[in-house]
């Protein structure tokens, strides 16, 4: 008998029947308020407050000021209108879509090579040569620039090899963004070639098909989701970055560096606001796509699929060999200038070792002050992004009530990965910098920096760690149930525990990307709270390429030895709290 049946069945008892039964009175029922479903509601609605402050109201703030005139008066499109009237507007959309899309084409390509050798084949050292591909992760955009100048500038080492060329400009553009995306598309499509299927490869041997063959008509076909996903997040990365183009774009106009022309250079926030409306579009249309090919590519993996391992093939092997070297030679070659330059006199002239360059209280951008905050936000940002995606991954993931401000959670968590860093940036002023703001106080101080520094990198981290949670069994959370356990000893002893890996490589992603951005930081700092970053632009538009390298390869060292002890921490703790693993 179910409990609906039984509850009907009682209540059609005569009341005299009831009265006249026998044995001991039932206790009489009281409503007991539910505290953990208040707290959990508080929790959700709480966070979710959080990021409609950190994310979307910046970004309706930038999109309702670009229907915006200087005089603070609805325009309507008139804005947009007379930004297309302005001189040159077709040409920096132009060159920001076919030089993006150039990079995109020639980065995907080398480092679908090197993700074969890499995954697919039996060379040696493969380890060694994936670790070196992913040590640009740890610099700025801008050490990639300034070390280009050094090879192919004015008085580069290589400025020959140009043939009376110049390095400012598209090819300084382009090599430079293909270099600094070059891990990004590299970690894509390592994962891809890594979950080959062996029995298709059989069943191409068996017919008769040579290693060539299997490649075109089996590899490629299967790595196609993986080459378009790899080939959209370069495009969004370059078409929305501002350092490659400044340092080194000379007088090509781009959509990245109109908006800073606009506001910096104009101090005309409502242009600006439309400009980053434009630059928006792009980003949004390929975050749409890339998402709509991820689903897809998931829905070809097969249940029954045989992993593959790599055969040895010694000419094979050899010619990768050689192609890994030379692209590694290259990453490591092209960043070690800018390093070698920041340890030297006077480039070219005079190569001998001094640390003259690393006085940055002699230079313009802040001084070491600037880097003692750029150290302090980072820090700051690694701890708060860490432990607040980890939150709402939690509520998004294992609660059962508040379904609908759950689902609202999510959409604006994932928000940030469809906006531009300079979008957001801009956003911030526009939305701090209001009068009527009670947040106002925020505006110019070093909170606002790491604010904004979490709300820019929040999306991967959230789905990181969405992904950890989900794996847990929702066993968990029903065993807690039939005993009495609150959600929050849950969270705290099985949840926390066990996602602690997750947490941990989410710090260490806060703290690089907080430490190298420069787009979505360089409208938002004051002359107390210059950062490392904003130094190195700041050094360089005074013409001081030494001391900007120098700042660049601070900050390069800074984010690896932070890693390096993010890591070292994770590993204490999970020996600490991780027994149960090695059971």
């Amino acid at each position: 008998m179910s409990f609906s049946t039984a509850v009907l069945g009682a209540a059609s008892i005569p009341s005299a029947s009831r009265k006249q039964a026998s044995g001991p009175t039932a206790p009489r029922q009281t409503y007991v308020f539910n505290w953990e479903k208040l707290w959990l509601g508080a929790l959700v609605l709480g966070l979710l407050a959080v990021l409609l402050v950190a994310i979307a109201l910046p970004v309706g703030t930038l999109l309702g000021h670009s229907f915006v005139s200087a005089d603070g008066q609805f325009s309507g499109l008139a804005q947009f209108m007379a930004y297309a009237r302005m001189l040159g507007v077709g040409r920096s959309l132009f060159n920001s879509l076919w030089l993006s899309a150039l990079s995109s084409t020639l980065c995907v390509a080398l480092a679908y090579g090197y993700a074969y050798g890499v995954v697919r084949s039996c060379m040696p050292l493969a380890r060694l040569f994936r670790a070196i591909a992913l040590v640009p992760l740890l610099a700025p955009s801008l050490l990639m620039a300034i070390s280009l100048i050094y090879l192919f500038g004015a008085q580069g080492m290589l400025k020959s090899w140009l043939l009376g060329g110049s390095a400012y400009g598209p090819f300084g553009i382009v090599l430079g963004s293909v270099l600094w995306t070059f891990p990004h598309a590299l970690m894509i499509l390592c994962t891809t070639l890594a979950s080959g299927d062996a029995r298709l490869y059989e069943a191409a041997a068996t017919l008769g098909a040579g290693r060539w063959r299997s490649f075109c008509q089996v590899t490629l076909p299967a790595s196609r989701y993986g080459l378009m996903i790899a080939w959209i997040v370069v495009f969004v990365l370059v078409v929305t970055d501002f350092g490659v183009p400044k340092v080194i774009g000379g007088n090509t106009q781009m959509l990245a560096t109109d908006i800073y022309k606009q506001v910096i250079g104009q101090q005309n926030l409502s242009m600006g606001a439309v400009v980053a409306m434009l630059l928006l579009v792009p980003a949004g249309l390929a975050f749409a796509a890339e998402r709509h090919l991820r689903a897809k590519q998931a829905a070809t993996m097969a249940v029954r699929a045989v992993p593959l391992v790599p055969q040895p093939h010694a000419p094979l092997d050899r010619a990768l060999l050689v192609y890994c070297s030379l692209i590694a030679l290259a990453l490591l070659a092209v960043m070690g200038t800018a390093m070698l330059a920041s340890l030297v006199s006077f480039w070219p002239y005079n190569l001998s070792l001094s640390f003259k360059h690393y006085q940055f209280d002699m230079m313009d951008g802040g001084g070491w002050a600037s880097y003692g905050n750029s150290l302090t936000m980072a820090a700051a940002t690694a701890v708060i992004g860490a432990l607040l995606s980890f939150l709402s991954a939690y509520l998004v993931a294992k609660p059962t009530g508040w379904v609908r401000a759950r689902q609202w959670l999510h959409a604006v968590a994932t928000l940030p990965m469809a906006v531009p860093g300079l979008a957001l940036g801009l956003g911030y002023i526009l939305f701090f910098n209001a009068g009527g703001n009670p947040l106002h106080f925020l505006y110019g101080s070093l909170g606002i920096l790491v604010l904004c520094s979490v709300a820019h990198f929040f999306s991967v981290a959230h789905i990181t760690q969405l992904t950890a949670l989900q794996q847990l069994d929702a066993e968990y959370e029903r065993v807690a149930d039939s005993m009495g356990v609150p959600f929050w000893t849950l969270l705290w002893r099985v949840h926390l525990p066990v996602c602690l890996p997750a947490v941990m490589q989410v710090a260490g992603y806060f703290f690089v990307n907080a430490m190298t951005t420069v787009s979505a930081v360089v409208f938002l700092y004051s002359p107390e709270t210059t950062l490392a970053s904003v130094a190195v632009l700041a050094m360089d538009d005074a013409g001081d390429i030494a001391p900007a390298a120098a700042m660049a390869t601070l900050i390069f060292a800074t984010a690896a030895v932070g890693r390096l002890l993010i890591a070292a921490l994770d590993a204490w703790m999970q020996k600490r709290t991780q027994h149960w693993r090695h059971r």
